[in-house]
C-alpha cells in the first residue's frame, strides 16, 4: 500500500492517467491525495472529475481556487472567463452530480499517522494546525449547507487581506478561503499579496513566500500544497512540499509518495493543452 499526493491537475486528464501508470496506482491497494485545482485550463476537466469521483474513499481531495470558480459558475454566482475550459463539463449529463460531489470536498486534509497536512495553497505562518482545521471546517459547513450559494456569491475578493479573529460572516469565510486556496506571498503578520504570481525570489517589497517564515504548523506535521507553479516544486524548506509543477503550462505533473517522499513526474501531454 502506498499514498501518493499529486499537484494541480487542472483538466490535464491524459497526463494524470500517465502519471497513475508511472506510479502503478492500484485503487484496491493505494490511495491518492489531490491538492486541489482538479479542473480548468486543460481540456479534460470532465474526465478528471468523473475518474476522481469514481474512486470513492480511495482519494482525498482538497478544494482549490479553480474548483471554487467552477462551483460558483455552476451555481450561477459567477460568470465564466475567457481562459476557462469548463463548457464541456457544465453541459455534461452528469454535471449536477459531479458539481455536488465537488462541493462536498474539504479545504484541508490531515493524516497524523502519515504526518502530513494538505491544503491547496498552504497554511499561513500565523495559524496553528488546530486553527487551520477549525477555519477549514467552518467553510466546509457552509459549503455543505443551504447557504452554499451565499458563500459563493461573496467569495471572490482580495479583502480582507489579513486574518483577524474578530472577522465574522462572509468576510471571515472569504479570508480563510483566500489563505487556504490563493496564498503565495505574505507579510510576517499574515497580510496577503494576492496579485503577484512570480517566483519565490521576486516577492513584492515587505513580503516573502508564506513558507519562508517560522510557522506554527511545522512543529506538528509536514505540509503539502499546490497552486504555485512558478516554484517548480521547490520550497527549500524541509517538511514543506510544493506539488504544482505547471502541467497545464506545458511542464510536468508530479506525485509524491508520502511513505518515503519519492518524487514521480510525467511531462505534459499536448492533447490536454489548448
Amino acid at each position: 500500500m502506498a499514498t501518493y499526493a499529486i499537484g494541480d491537475i487542472q483538466g490535464c486528464y491524459q497526463a494524470f492517467r500517465r502519471l497513475l501508470e508511472e506510479i502503478a496506482f492500484d485503487p484496491q491497494r493505494d490511495q491518492l491525495w489531490l491538492a486541489g485545482d482538479l479542473v480548468n485550463r486543460g481540456t479534460g476537466s470532465l474526465e478528471v472529475l468523473r475518474y476522481v469521483a469514481d474512486l470513492g474513499d480511495k482519494v482525498k481531495v482538497v478544494l482549490g481556487n479553480h474548483d471554487f470558480h467552477l462551483l460558483a459558475v455552476a451555481r450561477e454566482q459567477r460568470k465564466t472567463r475567457r481562459s476557462d475550459t469548463l463548457d464541456k463539463l457544465l453541459k455534461a449529463s452528469d454535471a449536477a452530480e459531479l458539481i455536488d460531489w465537488l462541493g462536498r470536498q474539504p479545504l484541508l486534509h490531515h493524516d497524523p499517522e502519515l504526518n502530513f497536512v494538505m491544503t491547496h495553497a498552504g497554511i499561513p505562518p500565523i495559524w496553528s494546525l488546530a486553527k487551520a482545521q477549525a477555519l477549514a471546517a467552518e467553510v466546509e459547513m457552509e459549503m455543505r449547507s443551504v447557504r452554499q450559494q451565499t458563500l459563493l456569491k461573496h467569495l471572490f475578493s482580495n479583502k480582507p487581506r489579513c486574518w483577524n479573529d474578530d472577522l465574522a460572516g462572509q468576510e471571515r469565510y472569504r479570508c480563510a478561503v483566500n489563505y487556504l486556496t490563493r496564498m503565495r506571498f505574505c507579510k510576517p503578520d499574515g497580510t496577503l499579496d494576492l496579485e503577484t504570481k512570480s517566483e519565490a525570489g521576486s516577492a513584492p517589497k515587505g513580503y516573502a513566500p508564506w513558507f519562508s517564515y517560522p510557522g506554527l504548523v511545522l512543529a506538528e506535521t509536514r505540509i503539502l500544497f499546490g497552486h504555485w507553479a512558478a516554484l517548480s516544486g521547490h520550497t527549500g524548506i524541509t517538511g514543506i512540499h510544493a506539488l504544482d509543477t505547471g502541467c497545464v503550462w506545458g511542464q510536468f505533473l508530479t506525485a509524491l509518495r508520502l511513505e518515503d517522499q519519492q518524487v514521480f513526474r510525467v511531462a505534459a501531454v499536448k492533447k490536454d493543452l489548448i
